[in-house]
């Protein structure tokens, strides 16, 4: 018997980037007791203007009830971050908790990067559950701080009865070449340092837990090869 709460991974792909072959994707956990976890809710359903080189595909919420769920079904919402690719359908989910980083939370107040989504992201308090850093949310769920895409950025691990142990770095490192202890920051984004010293976290920790499968937030090539939504790892 699995000392693991996490049962089962579904991997979603919700729209996408044509021009950059880039898929937008959402995970959903199921656990041993029944709860529904989504990891990220996608793009917005109307896609602005300003942020044209996106295009949504099946929703989120389609996605779910292909496989029986309603938005009502789901418990909890892992926020890896405010970024209108993620978090464009969280006001669907009226009865989960949001999970984000404290600091993203409190700096998205302010950043342009987070404005397009702020009537999803900016919910009542009481269903936000700001974290601090590296969280261990159940057995088997811990959520790993890599900020530098944006402050306060979150990755997930997640530990499976047959597969073992997933690492989702989400937009901490999006493609797999940039999984590297070698590159360097060149300068031109200003959270590159921080960006790199969450990389090698991720690194250490994939050596340090002998990480089965590590899934990178928008690399088309390793998404063609995984099982996506029905089909689940377990």
């Amino acid at each position: 018997m699995s000392q693991n709460a996490v049962k089962s991974l579904y991997l979603i792909q919700v729209g996408d980037m044509p021009e950059y072959q880039i898929p937008i994707v959402c995970y959903l956990l199921q656990t041993d007791d029944g709860k529904n976890i989504l990891i990220d809710t996608g793009l917005p359903e109307i896609v602005p203007e300003e942020a044209s080189d996106f295009k949504n595909g099946k929703d989120i919420i389609e996605q779910l009830a292909s496989i029986g769920l309603k938005t009502d079904d789901i418990d909890t919402v892992i926020s890896t971050h405010y970024d209108i690719d993620h978090a464009g359908r969280h006001a669907a989910f009226t009865k989960a908790q949001y999970i984000v980083q404290r600091v993203h939370h409190l700096d998205s107040a302010t950043s342009p990067l987070s404005a397009y989504t702020r009537p999803q992201w900016d919910q009542p308090i009481e269903r936000i559950r700001l974290v601090d850093g590296d969280t261990k949310l159940m057995p088997g769920l811990e959520l790993i701080e890599t900020s530098g895409h944006v402050p306060g950025h979150q990755s997930v691990l997640l530990r499976l009865p047959k597969l073992g142990t997933i690492l989702l770095t989400i937009d901490a490192v999006p493609f797999a070449p940039g999984f590297t202890r070698d590159e360097q920051d060149d300068g031109s984004n200003p959270n590159g340092e921080a960006g790199r010293a969450s990389t090698i976290k991720l690194l250490d920790l994939v050596e340090r837990e002998h990480i089965k499968l590590v899934i990178f937030g928008h690399d088309m090539e390793q998404w063609q090869g995984l099982k996506k939504l029905p089909e689940y790892y377990e």
